[in-house]
């Protein structure tokens, strides 16, 4: 198995969500790509195991997001959708609309 560098930066403690965060960069031979990471876990957890569980996750997005990118056709410009073409071009005469309430 290859062993992949992995830097971990601003390692904090969210005690709003009780979770450890980090950005964590994966280098390799492709070249470095960051993942904002977030583990769920109690604040009195050892920082070593926070670290283990932020880089095992990391791996876990940088391993799967390289395979899909290797089989994923070349991107293309998203289509319109034509459904809201006719909303734009119809003009709305408030005055015949509210007409028949106010009789």
């Amino acid at each position: 198995m290859q062993t992949v560098p992995l830097q971990l930066s601003d390692v904090i403690y969210n005690a709003a969500t009780q979770s450890f965060e980090a950005l964590v960069t994966v280098h390799d031979a492709m070249g470095a790509r960051s993942y904002a990471c977030a583990i769920n876990a109690p604040i009195t957890m050892e920082f070593a195991d926070a670290a283990d569980g932020l880089a095992t996750q990391a791996m876990r997005r940088h391993t799967r997001g390289r395979s899909d990118q290797i089989h994923m056709p070349a991107a293309m410009a998203p289509r319109r959708s034509n459904r809201l073409a006719g909303l734009r071009r119809m003009t709305i005469d408030t005055f015949a609309a509210l007409r028949p309430r106010a009789a």
